[in-house]
């Protein structure tokens, strides 16, 4: 088993469902076409990333996967400083957002692609909440410039899924997704 991600959280979340398994980060172009609908990216993405791992490892379970936050007809990514995390933390604050992760896997010639979606609801944020908040250094390197499982989890109020989704990794599903591969 290959995990096409350099992302410690999604290769904690793996080690629940595979013991032992590669990471090689797939180094691929992220750019999409715009007449692709937004909730469909990071599934788009994720089998982007399997397929360029997978020409390399065609017999291995290849594990390719995105996660995007998404507000308003808007796709959310990784803030390029601390001043986007604080102008993406001002959008998230008091509203729900979807957090959709995409995952593909690939062995041989089977393919399964999916995304799963997961609804957050923050807190109303004030200004010194969002400035503490990127001291830690949590947002720099996290879609929505928050981690759920760090100290972003003080700024949610409620979620509506897979916990673990919003992590990187939706693991109870990949799991079933898993054991389709024949």
């Amino acid at each position: 088993m290959v995990l096409a991600s350099n992302s410690p959280r999604r290769k904690e979340l793996l080690r629940l469902i595979a013991p032992s398994f590669e990471i090689e980060p797939a180094d691929v172009d992220e750019s999409v076409s715009e007449n692709l609908p937004l909730g469909e990216i990071p599934a788009y993405l994720a089998r982007k990333k399997a397929a360029f791992i997978h020409q390399k490892h065609p017999d291995d379970i290849v594990i390719g996967c995105d996660t995007g936050v998404f507000i308003n007809n808007m796709m959310i990514g990784k803030p390029s400083s601390d001043q986007a995390a604080f102008e993406i933390l001002k959008i998230l604050s008091g509203k729900t957002h979807k957090v959709i992760t995409g995952c593909a896997v690939m062995k041989g010639e089977q393919e399964i692609v999916f995304s799963q979606v997961t609804e957050v609801e923050f807190y109303p944020l004030s200004d010194d909440d969002i400035r503490a908040y990127i001291a830690t250094g949590e947002p720099c390197d996290k879609a929505g410039a928050y981690g759920i499982q760090g100290k972003g989890a003080l700024l949610v109020k409620q979620i509506k899924g897979d916990y673990n989704n919003v992590v990187g990794l939706p693991v109870a599903l990949l799991n079933k997704k898993l054991k389709e591969l024949k």
